[in-house]
């Protein structure tokens, strides 16, 4: 943190001055326009192009957080593969329980506050709100939190190319199932009124091409 504060403007210290809780954190990317860009930038990036996809946001938040006091704690949310696209989340803890700071194309797959009392039942949250463009749930499983404090050693923070590593690392941490082939082959589709307010505020060209 301490690079990072040395290499910011006074503009940039005082937008990371205003994110003194997580839901502060939220609201900033929540008023940060959804990157359809396939590149991962780095959480000072992020402040510099105002843009994030999920990766970016979950890692700007990850920062922000250890900036807190809370460590920098990533989770992945693992859909149906090759129907839709992961979910990055930063988790947080208070009071022995659970929330997560997200960025989304999606209304749903945001905030959570810290009310669950397992990282699963953090993630089983997002169940619901979590589909394709087709209407289709998708979530079938999540990875264990990953601490990005080893990583700084390649500055992820101030340099996107420290991103790299992170994103190799998390395709390699053990991972969780959450629906037996039975469950998951039992699902219905999302309702029309929940897809539609999902879809709220979408950047169409950030939506994941389902490879059917």
């Amino acid at each position: 943190m301490k690079r990072i504060e040395a290499i910011l403007t006074e503009a940039e210290e005082a937008v990371l001055a205003t994110l003194s809780s997580p839901a502060a954190i939220q609201a900033y990317l929540d008023t940060t326009p959804y990157s359809p860009e396939d590149r991962d930038r780095c959480p000072l990036n992020v402040i510099r192009d105002r843009v994030a996809h999920c990766l970016d946001g979950g890692l700007f938040a990850a920062m922000a957080l250890r900036r807190l006091g809370y460590p920098p704690l990533v989770v992945d949310l693992l859909p149906q593969p090759g129907i839709d696209d992961d979910h990055v989340l930063a988790i947080f803890k208070q009071g022995g329980c659970y929330g997560a700071v997200a960025k989304s194309n999606f209304v749903g797959l945001r905030y959570r506050e810290p009310v669950y009392r397992s990282l699963r039942e953090l993630v089983m949250s997002y169940f619901e709100v979590f589909y394709n463009v087709d209407g289709l749930k998708t979530l079938r499983g999540y990875t264990v939190p990953l601490n990005l404090n080893p990583f700084d050693r390649y500055g992820w923070v101030w340099d996107d190319d420290g991103v790299a590593p992170i994103v190799q690392r998390m395709g390699c941490v053990r991972r969780f199932t959450l629906l037996s082939p039975d469950a998951a082959g039992k699902l219905s589709r999302v309702d029309d009124l929940s897809y539609r307010a999902g879809m709220l505020v979408v950047n169409p060209a950030g939506l994941y091409k389902p490879k059917y």
